[in-house]
């Protein structure tokens, strides 16, 4: 077992679970203290945005990215908690994938090799976990809010360019200042560019219909 620990092809899992136990104690503080997670979660669109405009994704790809980060419960649960998920997922299925090459071949996969595979391998592993913490985290029922409540507020375009036909991904927050990720598509022929604050004016179908921001007074 100490051979498997310390084999350096498999210092990138025993990384991801150091890091992991780090994480755990910062999210745990989190509860305890107030404040962490949504530092955190407020960080993401932006730190998204960044990687958008830096690999040069069209709309199309950034609806792709959407779906994506929704399929692994992004928006639903703290993204603190699911990256320890993700990192324990992720350590402690590369250590049983190369343990059970060792025991079989004898040998190791390299490093970089076996962390793509263990990567790829770990998402719906950590899509089932989401769902199951999903489930069971507490949910403050004074502070639930419906779709419909958001008409009327103002948000800003994260992700994509909203055009007629071609929706685009908002950040708005609610009354009690929770953030929720929305659809949003003009309302007009004026389309709304990343970074733009907008006015949710309706609701069609878990689409909102949205306007540039006619009041500089009014902030997300």
């Amino acid at each position: 077992m100490w051979e498997l620990i310390t084999a350096p092809q498999n210092s990138i899992f025993g990384i991801a679970i150091m890091l992991m136990l780090l994480l755990g104690i910062l999210e745990l503080a989190s509860f305890m203290l107030g404040g962490i997670n949504e530092w955190v979660d407020d960080f993401l669109p932006d730190s998204l945005t960044d990687t958008q405009a830096e690999i040069g994704l069209n709309y199309a790809d950034s609806g792709v990215v959407i779906r994506f980060l929704s399929w692994l419960y992004v928006g639903k649960l703290p993204l603190l908690m699911l990256v320890v998920i993700f990192l324990a997922t992720f350590g402690l299925l590369g250590y049983s994938l190369q343990y059970a090459l060792h025991q079989f071949s004898g040998f190791y996969l390299q490093g970089g090799v076996a962390a793509v595979i263990v990567w790829f391998a770990s998402l719906p592993l950590v899509r089932m976990a989401a769902a199951g913490v999903y489930h069971i985290f507490p949910k403050d029922e004074t502070t639930a809010v419906t779709q419909e409540s958001l008409v009327g507020c103002v948000g800003v375009v994260i992700l994509g360019t909203a055009k007629r036909g071609s929706p685009a991904q908002a950040r708005v927050k609610d009354g009690y200042g929770q953030q929720h990720y929305v659809m949003v598509e003009p309302d007009d022929d004026n389309a709304l560019m990343q970074g733009e604050t907008v006015l949710l004016i309706s609701l069609q179908d878990n689409l909102f219909k949205a306007i540039k921001n006619p009041n500089g007074n009014l902030v997300d």
